[in-house]
């Protein structure tokens, strides 16, 4: 059993913001390498192992990346990855320094955060729909130096200090453009395997981001466990899905993994479940990533056979639900790969693929990986009983200068803040998160941090926003309102707030449930009675006025 000893190799960072904000040793998971595959060297830099590598391998002239409209080959992702980071360099990026990628799925973003990595930097993932107010924490716990922006998004970053470059654009100054000048050629920074490669921000329950801080060697692991073991990738795939890169289950599954496996991969922007179906058949797609509404959905309409097309089809982002898993496997043979991941643990670590599956179950610890149910005092329980899921592996928690660190890691394990059931054979299942994170078709959204976008409205004297069970998406965004003396709460008002909440806030976190309340429940302490509204957005008995 193989185990990292906690002392970090050189690092070639010239700026050492990354290494001067990780959390102490003490507070560190443990880290785990029993798989051989898993021993990596000591320098490391993941974009020549997924990139550079795989064009050594198997040639320069295999498809890579494309999108619905568009395709590049593998010799011509690393010219463009290559020129980016020589343009980088330009710039006065250092090894270490951030760089924030705003965009939605595309080969250029693709490109873009391969030539961060070439430079040595580090990659700042972001989506199109956060607000200048959401990136703003972003920007703030990251400082970034530079922003690589598709070109039709950047005017939320116009508000800040810091240098933009577009991408995709036809303008002269635009990044192709720019690229056009640099050489094909690039030797990557020789970073530490123990370097940070990403900062991956996860909102949590408070509303303030955690940034994730993860190696070069920890992009490879999630390939060398769950990809390998799990989706079993062959150079011959073409894979696609709707989660953006910016979700660590996006860049895994539609970047990363293709990469390590030599496949290819096919980046769409936004698709509906309609849609997705339609591409997967049309592009001849052989492995999906997407939640397990895109799953239902695509199940109840008449796309259905289409789904029998696939060689793999994974889903996470949300529990899948026993009968959406057993209608897959009706309408196709095969089953659907279920699997629980987390940004702070970088992707899927308990997960079944084919005959290893039992519908209901999430699955066993993928190789690589050990998970146990624990107590409240972190001791394991027996099989059978409801506990918090600990998790162990060649990745881990590591948040950006954050004091959260000691609740999601005790005693070497990361707490993933589920409560799950182990079984005697090793399964878990899944019963509910342990925390307020509200999780709507695959999306994680801080009940807080809408509750905080609430209260900006001049009428909203305080609000509580809670997860109410949905069919549909799981569950929905659910708004208790107190509105100032003398506003009438109406229709109109529940519309007037759900558009102010769109306007301020990524689109997918407004309250699709608005009820207003005289005040919110709260214990003599006054402290706020969250499971009583969730009670009532249950449908159950709750004492609200």
């Amino acid at each position: 059993m193989g185990s990292v000893v906690v002392q970090l190799q050189p690092s070639a960072h010239v700026d050492t913001f990354c290494r001067d904000h990780l959390p102490p040793f003490e507070q560190w998971p443990r880290l785990t390498f029993d798989l051989p595959e898993l021993h990596y060297p000591d320098r490391l830099n993941a974009a020549t192992r997924l990139l550079d590598d795989t064009v050594a391998r198997w040639g320069a002239d295999r498809p890579a990346v494309l999108s619905p409209t568009s395709s590049w080959t593998y010799g011509e992702l690393q010219t463009r990855a290559n020129q980016i980071a020589h343009e980088l360099t330009a710039l006065g990026v250092v090894p270490g320094n951030r760089v924030l990628l705003r965009g939605p799925n595309t080969p250029w973003l693709a490109a873009c955060w391969l030539g961060v990595l070439k430079a040595g930097a580090v990659a700042v993932a972001t989506m199109p729909m956060l607000r200048a107010h959401e990136l703003a924490k972003i920007v703030d716990a990251s400082s970034p130096v530079v922003a690589l922006c598709d070109h039709r998004f950047p005017d939320e970053l116009r508000t800040f200090d810091l240098p933009i470059v577009t991408y995709g654009g036809d303008s002269a100054d635009d990044l192709a453009a720019r690229c056009a000048t640099r050489p094909e050629t690039f030797e990557d920074v020789d970073t530490a395997a123990d370097d940070v490669a990403i900062l991956a921000f996860t909102s949590g329950t408070t509303g303030r981001p955690k940034a994730t801080m993860h190696f070069h060697r920890d992009l490879l692991a999630i390939a060398d466990t769950f990809s390998r073991h799990i989706v079993q990738p062959r150079e011959t795939d073409l894979f696609c899905g709707t989660p953006p890169l910016a979700f660590t289950f996006g860049l895994g599954g539609l970047l990363v993994f293709p990469l390590r496996a030599g496949a290819a991969t096919l980046l769409v922007e936004r698709a509906t479940p309609a849609e997705l179906a339609d591409l997967a058949a049309e592009h001849h797609v052989t492995v999906l990533f997407t939640a397990p509404t895109a799953y239902r959905a695509i199940l109840a309409s008449d796309k259905r056979a289409q789904l029998a097309k696939l060689r793999r089809a994974v889903s996470a982002g949300e529990a899948l639900p026993e009968a959406v898993a057993l209608d897959f496997h009706e309408a196709t043979g095969n089953w659907l790969i279920d699997g629980i991941g987390s940004t702070e643990m970088l992707h899927v670590f308990i997960s079944a693929a084919d005959d290893d599956t039992r519908p209901g179950a999430t699955g066993r610890a993928v190789p690589g990986y050990r998970a146990q149910v624990v107590d409240d005092n972190g001791d394991p329980v027996p099989d059978g009983t409801p506990g918090r899921l600990a998790v162990q592996g060649p990745t881990g928690c590591r948040y950006l200068a954050d004091d959260r660190q000691t609740v999601f890691v005790e005693n070497g394990w990361n707490l993933t803040g589920d409560t799950y059931v182990r079984d005697s054979d090793g399964y878990f299942h899944y019963r509910a998160r342990s925390d307020d994170m509200i999780v709507s078709s695959g999306y994680n959204i801080a009940g807080p941090e809408v509750e905080e976008v609430l209260l900006r409205h001049p009428d909203v004297v305080e609000c509580a926003v809670v997860a109410a069970p949905d069919d549909a998406r799981g569950s929905i965004v659910a708004a208790y309102v107190v509105l100032n003396e003398g506003v009438e709460g109406n229709d109109a008002k529940v519309k007037e707030l759900q558009d102010f909440a769109k306007n301020l806030a990524a689109p997918y976190k407004y309250p699709r449930r608005v009820e207003f309340v005289k005040d919110l429940p709260r214990n003599p302490s006054g402290k706020l009675q969250r499971y009583l509204l969730r009670h009532r957005a249950a449908g159950e008995t709750a004492p609200v006025s």
